[in-house]
């Protein structure tokens, strides 16, 4: 298979570029964001602090969930006279240890700052954009505008950088599949990527988030595909069994730390800690209850108009949207890039290499799970947040980064049959994505101030 070529200064000022753009925006949600307005972050604060004042680890138990209290705080804009019994929002104490532990040094170092805190999660994201770029080098190393287009749709996606600016574990679970993915792509590839380190980065996704438990499936799945075409091109490969428990054993192994932990505190076999949290949020709004109020239908449309739009950028607590004709250029966007994508399989595929399709056929089923997982979780519970497809953020940048690298080729094709051209249309794909720094600054200016109270 094609290994990844190497860099021109032109590609790797492109991606310093959007790194430094990142940042900025980064640091633009951090600071401007008011304390508290993002999902979930005074509960994931109170994690920290907890880790700081007490050591590892909190458990999560009644009383930590106040319904009544974290409607008082929403409706009112978290207004500083209602935070004097913040600290007892804890109702995410059931969440694996890994960020946090990094947290509590710069908690503690800092006095406590939320600010100090969201930059922690801002630089982690400088990681997820780094693989975002990494991952499509290995995908399409003879296309760096699609690396550096899928960088940009993950640094500038509003919603992302907003919750990448937050107290969240969210940031380093993404950069923990993105790592991974990256480099089972590469040892699909064919390189010198151990199946131990795959089975590490597994296993530390499990110390993380529970959303990274897909990695359990999917990494053993490259593995087994690897040895099946190396298996068929009559190579030398090792023994598939021992290949698939040098993979399990650590990812068994520190997973299994944390595990062992919670079933000594919750009891067999809520080994992940889920069954201790449902039984505490009590008042959180079930599915069951939503379909039985407005019927499937409704249900449906709900779920599909919330998730498009706090994909794009719905922001507080899913409090404050958009405009509408906001979220009519971002579909028209994402209509483009889809349709670019039916073009390349219907007249462009068949310049594609073949040892390259197995690798975007990971990517697909990448993002298979990951919508899996997220309907797994709406079953139970009315969660219509965009930010649970984010694990599966970087294939799906790649692929609509794809579908708008397609229309450059077929322009190039239609005007002077060169569909290698290095002319500036080859970066048609990345300047696109990168509009969205317009829509970025935009939300930060006119957007974010309508979270502070009044």
């Amino acid at each position: 298979m094609t290994h990844t070529k190497e860099m021109s200064p032109g590609v790797i000022a492109g991606l310093a570029a959007i790194l430094i753009v990142y940042l900025l925006l980064g640091v633009g949600f951090a600071i401007r964001t008011p304390p508290w307005q993002a999902p979930d972050e005074p509960a994931h604060y109170n994690y920290i602090a907890q880790i700081a004042e007490n050591g590892c680890c909190p458990v999560i138990e009644p009383g930590d969930w106040d319904q009544a209290y974290l409607d008082t705080l929403r409706a009112n804009k978290f207004a500083p006279s209602l935070l004097d019994d913040l600290d007892r929002v804890q109702y995410e104490d059931h969440q694996p240890p890994l960020y946090y532990l990094l947290g509590a040094p710069v908690y503690s170092l800092t006095g406590g700052s939320l600010t100090a805190l969201r930059l922690l999660s801002v630089v982690i994201g400088v990681g997820v954009v780094a693989c975002a770029f990494a991952t499509g080098r290995v995908v399409a190393p003879a296309r760096p505008q699609i690396a550096l287009a899928a960088a940009a749709l993950v640094a500038f996606l509003p919603q992302h950088v907003a919750i990448l600016a937050s107290v969240n574990n969210d940031g380093l679970s993404e950069l923990v599949v993105g790592l991974a993915l990256w480099l089972s792509l590469r040892y699909l590839s064919g390189e010198n990527v151990s199946a131990w380190l795959l089975g590490v980065l597994a296993g530390v996704g499990l110390l993380v988030k529970v959303n990274t438990i897909f990695l359990a499936g999917l990494v053993p799945l490259v593995i087994v595909l690897r040895w099946w075409l190396s298996r068929r091109d009559g190579l030398a490969v090792a023994s598939l069994p021992r290949t698939l428990v040098a993979f399990a054993l650590p990812a068994l192994a520190l997973a299994g730390v944390w595990w062992a932990r919670n079933i000594s505190v919750y009891g067999w076999p809520d080994f992940l800690g889920l069954g201790a949290h449902d039984a505490v949020v009590v008042g959180q709004l079930r599915t069951a209850e939503l379909l039985a109020e407005v019927g499937a239908g409704e249900y449906l449309r709900r779920a599909l108009a919330t998730t498009f739009n706090s994909f794009w950028g719905q922001f507080g607590w899913m409090a404050l949207p958009l405009q509408p004709w906001m979220y009519t250029l971002l579909a028209l966007f994402l209509v483009a890039a889809v349709l670019g994508l039916l073009l390349h399989a219907a007249l462009l595929r068949r310049d594609a290499r073949s040892g390259q399709k197995a690798l975007w056929w990971i990517l697909a089923l990448t993002i298979l799970l990951a919508v899996a997982q997220y309907i797994y979780y709406n079953t139970e519970f009315v969660q219509f947040q965009g930010r649970y497809l984010y694990p599966a953020l970087i294939p799906m940048a790649l692929y609509l980064a794809l579908g708008l690298d397609a229309w450059r080729r077929l322009i190039v094709r239609a005007t002077d049959g060169q569909p290698g051209a290095n002319g500036p249309l080859r970066w048609l794909a990345p300047s696109v994505v990168s509009a969205l720094v317009a829509l970025d600054i935009y939300i930060l200016w006119r957007v974010i101030p309508g979270l502070l109270p009044a």
